[in-house]
């Protein structure tokens, strides 16, 4: 394989959504710990995260919304991100991300991007006038040696990898709970299929786990088969 095996790794509502509500402020990161019937058993997704692969794809807009932009500058992980992104991080972002990754590459379309100021001896910037996401995972292999990805990044993007065949496996992890509204985050967001000659881009999955955890949470293992 030309490109890193992937696997979606998420935590979801048993209704598929992936935040709290449709506003940016909204976040299960931030909300679930203050429910009832949430906090108790979600530690076991950051648990099951931890053991997930050293290299890890996120967005800009989701890092955004963590406070990237804000926080004070972190600890060193073995951990190496990627982001896609093009207005969403500041270069106090971008230095955050750097101050934590092992290595950091951006993968942008915008000449402009803040990372372009930015100094650090771990920033890898991916430019490219259109983006592609294939070409991109497999200049990750290539040249940053790559092999295995997890992808956390928000709908749409996981939409991307859907409907372009970028999947290997999915990893998802379901809290009690559900959330509902049509403009609320799901797991895969993006564009729909509009007639059976889109049916190629659904991602058939084969069961490979399913194991019921405490406090009424589920993880459940696939393999992307076609």
């Amino acid at each position: 394989m030309d490109r890193p095996v992937t696997t979606l790794f998420m935590l979801m509502s048993l209704d598929g959504k992936i935040s709290t509500g449709a506003s940016d402020e909204l976040d299960v990161d931030k909300d679930f710990p203050a429910i009832d019937g949430l906090r108790e058993g979600l530690h076991q997704y950051y648990e099951i995260e931890q053991t997930t692969d050293l290299w890890s794809f996120n967005t800009g807009r989701v890092q955004e919304k963590m406070g990237v932009n804000e926080k004070p500058f972190p600890d060193k992980t073995p951990v190496s991100f990627v982001l896609l992104d093009n207005t969403h991080l500041t270069e106090h972002g971008i230095t955050y991300l750097c101050r934590r990754s092992k290595e950091f590459v951006l993968i942008t379309s915008n000449k402009e991007h803040p990372a372009f100021s930015v100094k650090e001896d771990n920033l890898h910037i991916i430019f490219q006038e259109k983006i592609s996401l294939k070409e991109a995972l497999c200049e990750l292999k290539t040249s940053f040696g790559c092999e295995r990805l997890t992808v956390q990044s928000g709908g749409t993007v996981n939409g991307m990898f859907l409907r372009e065949k970028l999947l290997d496996n999915v990893d998802i992890v379901i809290a009690p709970a559900l959330i509902g509204g049509k403009d609320t985050s799901s797991l895969v967001d993006g564009r729909s299929i509009l007639s059976r000659d889109g049916l190629s881009g659904i991602g058939v999955l084969k069961l490979t786990d399913c194991t019921v955890l405490s406090d009424s949470y589920i993880r459940v293992r696939y393999q992307v088969v076609s």
